[in-house]
């Protein structure tokens, strides 16, 4: 009987590493499958997730994004740039403000952009994106981020109750080498795993918690 129940008990912790495994393995395979696809359909707007910044200039990492965004909005994925992101203790400037400075001074009109400077993290600042959506009619965004954060940025803004499609950016530091890029995958999948099981963000990396 004991050797029996032992065999059991063996069997399923066997199965639930397996399974485990399998999940973060199916995760993060989905990670790097979306990070491989620029969806480019016409939408209400453009949706830049923050990233640091520095007394009002970009990251580069966020002005990588930006200059992403510029080039959608160039092609007529969307007639407004809505960019995201709060400000930590001490800033003067959100990174919402900072990236709506950058595009205009890239020759993008005022009425064309929209910065909502809040939220500490990713889920934070899409919650605050879909309010300003509803406020203004919208439904469908393309979301703008770094390749391994566009899955998880994706799904929130969906559970937000945002129509989204994503557009990641191709160059920057995130996608620089592929040690960069293998971190932020693992980064990532640890991330979403994170969100789908409590339904919480996670802050870490600068810009994709």
């Amino acid at each position: 009987m004991g050797v029996r129940l032992g065999s059991l008990v063996v069997r399923v912790i066997v199965a639930a590493v397996l399974a485990f495994v399998l999940l973060v393995s199916s995760t993060a395979l989905a990670i790097w499958w979306t990070a491989r696809h620029d969806s480019r359909p016409s939408a209400d707007a453009i949706v830049v997730l923050g990233s640091a910044q520095y007394n009002g200039r970009p990251s580069s990492i966020f002005e990588a994004r930006l200059e992403h965004a510029l080039s959608l909005y160039e092609d007529g994925v969307a007639p407004v740039i809505v960019t995201l992101g709060g400000k930590a203790a001490g800033d003067q400037f959100s990174e919402a403000e900072a990236g709506r400075d950058y595009l205009a001074n890239a020759g993008v009109s005022a009425d064309a952009l929209l910065a909502v400077p809040e939220g500490a993290d990713t889920l934070e600042s899409i919650r605050a994106a879909s309010t300003a959506f509803s406020e203004h009619g919208w439904s469908h965004a393309v979301l703008v981020t770094d390749p391994w954060h566009a899955m998880r940025a994706q799904r929130m803004a969906e559970d937000a109750g945002i129509d989204a499609d994503s557009s990641p950016t191709r160059q920057g530091p995130a996608v620089q080498t592929r040690t960069t890029q293998f971190r932020y995958i693992l980064r990532e999948t640890a991330a979403y795993l994170l969100y789908r099981a409590t339904g919480e963000s996670v802050a870490g990396a600068p810009g994709i918690g």
